[in-house]
């Protein structure tokens, strides 16, 4: 039997129980999955990439098969890196679906030899993203039911008495 290695990439700024289920999701397909942290530069991040990658690392470790990295530069080059076959993308809603088909698209362009893997969140999840979360952190807001509780602590003490502004 062949091992089978996959990336999983993204800013992942804050890491979220979505993010979380599609690792799980993915460790049970793939023998290896790397959650490859990246700098998204359409955004502002609020958690450096040392800061993701530590609390990702946190959050997974009862993974076996899970590793967390990170890379700057073209996904299809660390997956290469990584001799990952796959890349691992989530698709929440329809309105993810022409992103992700561009970017597959594009990647398959890159390197034939690395395929796009969708997988679907739980229903739970379907409409959570990071940038919700970053908001309704901002605000003081409970983030309990969209975050791991490291993650849940890490926004109280970058918001902290910030709230709101």
């Amino acid at each position: 039997m062949t091992s089978s290695t996959a990336i999983y990439p993204g800013s992942f700024d804050p890491p979220t129980w979505g993010h979380v289920d599609l690792i799980r999701r993915a460790v049970r397909i793939f023998d290896t999955v790397t959650v490859a942290v990246t700098t998204n530069y359409e955004k502002r991040s609020l958690f450096t990439v040392k800061e993701r990658v530590e609390m990702l690392q946190a959050i997974t470790s009862d993974l076996p098969g899970a590793r967390v990295a990170s890379f700057h530069g073209l996904t299809v080059d660390f997956a290469q890196e990584c001799n990952a076959r796959a890349i691992v993308r989530g698709l929440r809603a329809i309105s993810d679906f022409e992103f992700e088909h561009s970017m597959a698209v594009t990647n398959q362009k890159l390197n034939e030899d690395v395929d796009t893997v969708c997988l679907m969140p739980s229903e739970a999840y379907l409409f959570l993203s990071s940038r919700v979360v970053k908001e309704v952190a901002s605000f003081g807001g409970d983030v309990s039911p969209f975050v791991p509780p490291l993650v849940a602590e890490r926004l109280r003490e970058k918001f902290g008495e910030h709230k709101g502004s």
